[in-house]
């Protein structure tokens, strides 16, 4: 069990991030999912919808909870804002792009290729907020 407390604390900031991580996973599968079966969008504006309600998810998620923001005022908060949508929207463009090859090249099924694009946009948008978004705060 001490072994396991050890790891726990040597990889929090990892573990933390995959949880929160898969939440907003969760969340934006969700949104494309019931977008996808309920409405006419199209698999662009379906997955932009989805992409804006995870990432609004995402950033107050990380900020508190995974990278523990010291931002103390509003234009230190809208500095990290800005920074993490624009990681999220590379991620995002990343995401159509996967996306469009997988359905429109491939001819792949929404629900295999979207899952797939999730576990790459996952590996770039920690390595993004962890080396450029919160820097100031992992020292």
């Amino acid at each position: 069990m001490n072994n396991l407390v050890k790891l726990y604390k040597k990889n929090k900031e990892v573990i933390s991030y995959l949880f929160w991580g898969v939440l907003t996973t969760v969340v934006d599968l969700l949104v494309a999912f019931f977008l996808n079966q309920h409405t006419n969008i199209n698999t662009f504006w379906n997955t932009a919808i989805a992409w804006l309600i995870s990432v609004l998810f995402a950033f107050f998620t990380n900020r508190k909870w995974v990278f523990h923001s010291s931002a103390k005022n509003i234009n230190e908060i809208i500095v990290e804002m800005r920074s993490f949508t624009f990681g999220r929207l590379a991620s995002w463009i990343m995401e159509e792009i996967i996306i469009w090859i997988g359905q429109t090249l491939m001819h792949g099924s929404f629900n295999v290729v979207k899952i797939l694009a999730q576990i790459i946009v996952i590996i770039f948008n920690y390595f993004w907020s962890k080396f450029v978004v919160f820097i100031n705060h992992n020292k």
